[in-house]
């Protein structure tokens, strides 16, 4: 009788990883197919005896796991996509090649359709998938500082305060160089990998190669961590942070600029001042530190001082396109203020007055900012941004012909 019933229970088990096995072939063949579904089920049902099976077939099993759950690399689903990366990582493990083929999909569909949500202002949904990306491989470190970027915008401070956090532990600079070269077809800069640009230079596709070394973002992050502090009311938190980043990046101007802003935000002007003479002093020479002093001085509502920076930075660098852009974009900033008032007078006889004389300090705006405009315009006919603005004062100013005909070659431009 025990011999019996050995021999029934042996059978069974054979019967058992036939079965097995022939649900994740035809797993395979589904996935063939394009029927990811079917080879979820059929995998579902392999999966509760898979320890019995030979290891062949174990990799087999999770290589088509991880197919059937990226599907065609368009699935923006991450609890798939991690359903995905752990079974290519086990596939990997027991010596399948395509595994690591199956990872790289995963990361590159986690992070075009990071792309697509950030251009559609989904941040908290942008920063989820950056942060898996991340969390695929640790040396992707540029997802993670951008996931904590999304999650600022998604104004989810907690969540952006812990990738800040972990940034900084690991020692994240975001130094890096950039192989850039002019698309001669779209007049576009792209950057790509440095064999990849010197070969479409040497094809002639591309013009003006440049490589261009990133500065670094340990400043911007140490700002970051001490604004959400602020925000928190937690400033002794913010101040040490800062100080901690300046410790471990002793020659960062950038951390300098933060912890000016800091100061700034936290009331104390006296500080604020004596660091931005201190960055001056560094290097009082450089046109980027000037134009940087100029970008946090306008993020901070310091109008005046952001002119006179960005002024300063193209009497060093007279081809700084952006700083002449942001001259005239601070001088135009005015207007807000200018049209609020406008729009609360009445009708009476000195309401009339006020308002011509608003009207006025409106043109007077825009006739400010018009010579930097028509400067960038002048090195850089194509820049649409420029062309724009100006096209806009010149209706505002009643300079119909010049309007048309910046119209004109903005809709050639964008043709």
């Amino acid at each position: 009788m025990k011999t019996k019933i050995l021999t029934i229970a042996l059978s069974f088990l054979t019967l058992v990883a036939i079965a097995q096995k022939k649900e994740i072939r035809d797993a395979g063949k589904a996935i063939e197919k394009g029927s990811y579904a079917e080879a979820k089920t059929l995998l579902t049902q392999a999966e509760p005896n898979l320890s019995e099976a030979n290891s062949s077939l174990q990799t087999d099993f999770y290589l088509y796991k991880g197919q059937a759950y990226l599907g065609t690399g368009e699935n923006t689903l991450v609890a798939d996509l991690i359903i995905a990366a752990e079974a290519f990582k086990k596939a990997q493990e027991l010596g399948s090649d395509e595994a690591a083929d199956g990872l790289a999909a995963i990361t590159n569909s986690l992070v075009q359709s990071a792309i697509k949500d950030q251009n559609a202002e989904k941040y908290d949904k942008a920063a989820e998938k950056l942060y898996a990306g991340y969390q695929l491989n640790n040396k992707d470190t540029l997802y993670l500082y951008y996931a904590a970027s999304n999650s600022i915008n998604a104004g989810d401070y907690d969540t952006a305060l812990k990738y800040y956090e972990e940034l900084k532990g690991l020692g994240y600079t975001g130094i890096e160089t950039q192989y850039v070269a002019v698309n001669k077809e779209t007049g576009e800069e792209e950057v790509m990998a440095k064999i990849q640009r010197d070969l479409m230079v040497k094809s002639g596709e591309y013009l003006n190669p440049e490589d261009r070394k990133v500065p670094s973002k340990a400043g911007e992050i140490a700002k970051n961590i001490a604004l959400i502090y602020i925000d928190q009311g937690k400033n002794d938190k913010a101040i040490a942070a800062m100080e901690a980043a300046k410790l471990a990046n002793p020659d960062d101007i950038s951390l300098l600029q933060s912890e000016a802003d800091m100061y700034y935000k936290l009331g104390d002007k006296e500080k604020y001042k004596a660091l931005m003479e201190a960055i001056v002093e560094k290097d009082p020479n450089n046109p980027t530190i000037y134009y940087n002093l100029g970008v946090t001085s306008y993020e901070i509502g310091n109008i005046e001082a952001a002119i006179k920076y960005y002024n300063k930075a193209l009497e060093l660098n007279p081809k700084l396109t952006e700083a002449r852009l942001n001259i005239a974009a601070a001088i135009l900033s005015g207007e807000a203020a200018i049209v609020e008032q406008m729009n609360s007078l009445g009708l009476s006889k000195a309401d009339t007055q006020k308002y011509d004389e608003l009207a006025e300090q409106r043109k007077g705006l825009y006739r400010k900012a018009l010579p930097y405009l028509e400067k960038v315009m002048e090195n850089n006919p194509e820049n649409v941004e420029a062309i724009r603005t100006t096209m806009n004062i010149y209706y505002q100013l009643g300079e119909a012909e010049k309007a048309a005909a910046l119209q004109e070659k903005l809709d050639q431009i964008q043709d």
